[in-house]
């Protein structure tokens, strides 16, 4: 009970708002019908006292009424003087010996200031009245009652959805963690379910990459370090020449580079887990693709390679954060340049879909194996060289931007790669060209 009406919980603000207007709504309808009977009523009877006067009045004397109709409907009919009176129709409702009475002033000479006084005993109309005032109030309270019963099943009902929620999310960790099915819950928890998939698919994703970066990890340190220890024993078996000490220690300082390298990426990772905390700004990514574009062609031309752009529409303003979009589309481009041979061409391109931008970068590489698990740390194709962290990394931050990434072979005929970046309508808008 304290759990209900706690000021915090959803619930009990849904009860207390919704008795709140259910009792306000059953108070304002009672005292309407009973003003609206209370008032028919009186209307009836003023038209039946209205009917008596205006029969008194055609005949021009009191007694002949009297003695007819008046005395079959109990009605008391007199003669008033008041010379101060305006000649006004006139209702009143007086009380006597404990019986109620309503009296109709009409008027009946206005020269000689002469008026009619009909008069009614309403006693067992105003018992009827009470009796119906009594009757709402405890139809009320019945409705109250009903209306607090239909209110906690409601509530209950509502929020069962978010209940099951919560207890399937509370009930996950690591090692089980398992998608909502969406097909079970109301269409207006649809998308809070899938949003909360799209989250689990991330964390699935989070926690196996992982799992497979700190294995990774270890791995490429561990075989450096037995490499240099062994290299090091050998060496220091038996004295040798002074050049060779030389080639060691240079052997060694190669192997520390590469370490440096593999540390350096982790470091990557770390860098980008803070970027996706950066406040979006609005970017226009077209503008973005130019500049970046403009920076890699001179290093595909030093290359002997060339590097060919096609961006379209001409404007595509999107709110995001940068840094993750430049690892991205950075990572896109150095892979490219590495894979494709001398004298040929990588293209960089965008252009509108229906749900945002598509960003490519297609090589004239020797193409991907697409059974394998580009996106997975320390994975590498080919015989380049790299510790295989990029696109695990470039993976990391499309998820961030809940935008989505892949990486096929080319279907055009020509062998290479195509890598694809698709931001989606959730993330950015599209603005009219200037032009």
């Amino acid at each position: 009970m304290t759990m209900l009406l706690s000021q915090k919980s959803i619930r009990s603000r849904f009860l207390i708002q919704l008795i709140i207007a259910s009792a306000s709504l059953i108070f304002l309808f009672s005292s309407v019908l009973y003003l609206y009977i209370q008032q028919s009523i009186y209307d009836d009877k003023k038209q039946e006292l209205l009917q008596i006067a205006k029969s008194v009045v055609s005949y021009q004397s009191i007694n002949s009424v009297v003695n007819g109709s008046g005395a079959v409907l109990g009605l008391n009919i007199e003669m008033l003087i008041q010379p101060d009176a305006d000649a006004s129709v006139r209702l009143m409702e007086t009380v006597r010996n404990d019986k109620v009475y309503l009296n109709l002033i009409y008027p009946f000479k206005i020269n000689e200031h002469s008026f009619i006084k009909v008069t009614e005993e309403i006693t067992n109309t105003k018992l009827l009245l009470q009796k119906i005032l009594n009757s709402i109030f405890i139809i009320n309270i019945l409705g109250f009652v009903i209306i607090i019963i239909y209110a906690i099943t409601l509530s209950t009902m509502l929020i069962k959805p978010i209940k099951a929620l919560t207890y399937r999310l509370s009930n996950m960790n690591e090692h089980l963690i398992r998608p909502i099915k969406t097909k079970q819950l109301p269409i207006e928890f649809l998308p809070l379910g899938e949003t909360l998939n799209h989250l689990i698919a991330r964390l699935q994703n989070f926690v196996k990459y992982q799992k497979e970066l700190f294995i990774g990890t270890a791995h490429e340190l561990k075989t450096p370090l037995a490499v240099m220890k062994l290299k090091n024993q050998v060496t220091l078996i038996k004295k040798r020449e002074p050049s060779e000490y030389i080639e060691a220690i240079k052997l060694n300082n190669k192997t520390i580079d590469e370490m440096n390298k593999i540390i350096a990426d982790i470091l990557n990772i770390g860098r980008q887990e803070g970027a996706q905390l950066e406040t979006p700004q609005e970017v226009d990514v077209i503008g973005y693709l130019r500049a970046k574009g403009q920076d890699f062609k001179l290093l595909a031309e030093s290359e002997a390679k060339d590097l060919s752009m096609d961006f379209k529409p001409d404007l595509f303003m999107a709110t995001l954060q940068p840094t993750l979009l430049n690892q991205i589309i950075q990572n896109f481009l150095q892979n490219a340049l590495k894979f494709t041979p001398s004298k040929k061409v990588v293209i960089l391109k965008s252009y509108q879909t229906k749900e945002g931008l598509c960003i490519q970068v297609i090589d004239e590489g020797l193409g991907v194996d697409e059974s394998f698990d580009h996106f997975a740390p320390f994975k590498r194709s080919g015989n380049k060289s790299g510790v295989g962290l990029g696109l695990f990394l470039a993976k990391s931050a499309a998820d961030a931007l809940n935008a989505k990434i892949s990486i096929k072979n080319r279907t055009d005929g020509i062998s290479g790669a195509v890598a694809s970046l698709e931001l989606t309508s959730s993330l950015s808008c599209v603005l009219p060209s200037n032009n």
